[in-house]
């Protein structure tokens, strides 16, 4: 069977063991998810530690995002051919070694350097993660496990900001990367002592090694050249050459992954109109978001002299809005389809981020000037996420639906990835002066006003692409069925997690 455990025996849900393996998995892709929130909140602290500028801030949180990116689907296929316990276990070592370079790091390079293999070691370890519930336990338990790891999972995201802004106040900006040590030895301690080995044995051929090596020059060739360009000059060597690196990249990634036998990305998925305007959708909404919350906790702490904590309460309401309304949304998508809340999903949330404009106003006013913001966002994000992911998967063929759920895992960070690199360029956020409070706040208000109008697109591009499901109302459909039996309360199939889906 496609994913069985090694040891045979399944895992039931209220065992002693399988909550050990609960616990292991969720603290492990957790660490990941955390990471990536409560950086954001310590890059005005860093910033001045290193005395850096926006180009090296951009660099701490792509750095991360790019390797991330690249390497997840590769991530995922290791797991499926080589073990999923081994790989999540050389994940967590790998995040642990690189973290704690982080925290040490004398200067930023070698931050930046640490940033992007702690990025290898996400890679690893996120996709494995769901893949060990999926292959572990029982097939009737499995969706319980799944729901745990989904809630507790939103708990450690949400924590991010939170414990960012405390620790940056309570010691500094080191703690935010020496916390995953401790915490990636008591995952490491808990997956070799409860976790079971699994493997996929349908797999078969190489590793594509090649389409791996060919998307990380694409993104790295294109992300060195928008972030550097502004200050080295469009026509210096290292930026043209990056440049021309990331043009002739992408074909070449293109020409590997039709021409390969077990390819890292099956292009045929996108033969579907459905499955190809779900993720073009997916990578504007993602993209806008990415730039904006890069920029609003630097926005908060420079302009608006939040601390570090205050910053990071500031965003928590988006996160209880997704936790409290995101699985209603999806059963309304699953009723109605999908289309409707795609369509204004992405329009509330770039209402809310044309209403951050007023943040820089006044002193930037919490109840008055940057709740209501958050507020319009998170409502529109509870209507939006749902759906978007569940239409990606359900348009997909069936055999392809863990490739699927991977694809729209990686449009989503790559876009996150290119629009941290392109907005602030966008809005004249470069330069030695651009942390000048008064300069930030001026480019922040183009900024968010950028974003805003690119996710309404979104919406709009939703309404051209996106169709309903002839039986939707009765939720007929098997794909879209299976997809929200998964998210309400029945098994999703093994190889549907081995590639690294959404956390």
């Amino acid at each position: 069977m496609s994913g069985s455990a090694e040891a045979g025996e399944k895992l039931a849900f209220g065992t002693s063991r399988g909550r050990w393996v609960i616990a292991a998995t969720v603290l492990g892709s957790g660490i990941a998810a955390l990471d990536a929130t409560v950086v954001g909140i310590a890059l005005p602290t860093i910033g001045r530690s290193f005395h850096s500028g926006v180009g090296t801030l951009q660099w701490i949180v792509s750095g991360y995002s790019l390797t991330l990116a690249a390497f997840l689907l590769l991530g995922g296929s290791l797991g499926d051919r080589l073990g999923r316990k081994r790989m999540f276990c050389i994940g967590v070592i790998w995040f642990a070694l690189a973290s704690m370079c982080c925290g040490i790091a004398p200067n930023a390079g070698v931050l930046i350097v640490a940033r992007v293999l702690q990025g290898v070691g996400g890679a690893l370890l996120v996709p494995a993660s769901l893949a060990i519930l999926q292959a572990s336990f029982l097939p009737d338990d499995r969706s319980r496990a799944i729901g745990a790891w989904s809630g507790l999972g939103g708990i450690a995201t949400a924590a991010g900001p939170l414990l960012g802004g405390y620790l940056i106040t309570a010691a500094s900006w080191r703690w935010v990367f020496f916390i995953n040590v401790p915490l990636a030895i008591g995952v490491l301690l808990m997956a070799i002592r409860h976790v079971p080995e699994s493997r996929d044995p349908s797999t078969a051929g190489h590793v594509d090694f090649v389409g791996a090596a060919l998307a990380v020059l694409f993104l790295a060739g294109l992300t060195y050249g928008l972030i550097e360009g502004p200050a080295h000059g469009w026509t210096s060597p290292a930026v043209l050459g990056s440049l021309i690196v990331a043009v002739v990249a992408a074909p070449l990634f293109l020409l590997a992954e039709h021409a390969a036998a077990n390819p890292m990305l099956p292009l045929g998925v996108f033969r579907t109109r459905q499955f190809s305007g779900a993720n073009a959708v997916t990578f504007i909404v993602y993209g806008a978001l990415g730039g904006a919350l890069f920029l609003l906790p630097l926005e908060l702490q420079l302009v608006s002299r939040y601390s570090p904590l205050e910053s990071g309460l500031a965003l928590l309401p988006v996160t209880l809005i997704m936790l409290t309304f995101s699985a209603r949304s999806g059963q309304l998508s699953a009723r109605i389809g999908p289309r409707l809340q795609m369509t204004a999903g992405p329009v509330v949330v770039g209402a809310g981020l044309l209403v951050l404009t007023r943040a820089t106003e006044g002193g930037g006013d919490y109840l008055t000037q940057v709740l209501p913001a958050i507020l319009i966002f998170g409502l529109g994000l509870a209507i939006t996420v749902a759906p978007l992911t569940s239409t990606a998967m359900a348009a997909a063929p069936a055999e392809h639906a863990g490739v699927a759920s991977a694809v729209n895992n990686v449009v989503a960070r790559a876009a996150g990835l290119l629009a941290v690199a392109v907005l602030p360029l966008l809005a004249g956020i470069t330069g030695a002066a651009a942390l000048e409070p008064h300069h930030f706040a001026g480019g922040f208000r183009t900024a968010v006003i950028i974003a805003g109008l690119t996710c309404a697109g979104g919406g709009l591009l939703a309404a051209l692409t996106i169709r309903n499901p002839p039986d939707a109302p009765h939720l007929r459909h098997p794909h879209m069925r299976n997809y929200y039996c998964a998210v309400d309360g029945a098994p999703l199939q093994p190889s549907d997690a081995s590639r690294g889906g959404r956390t």
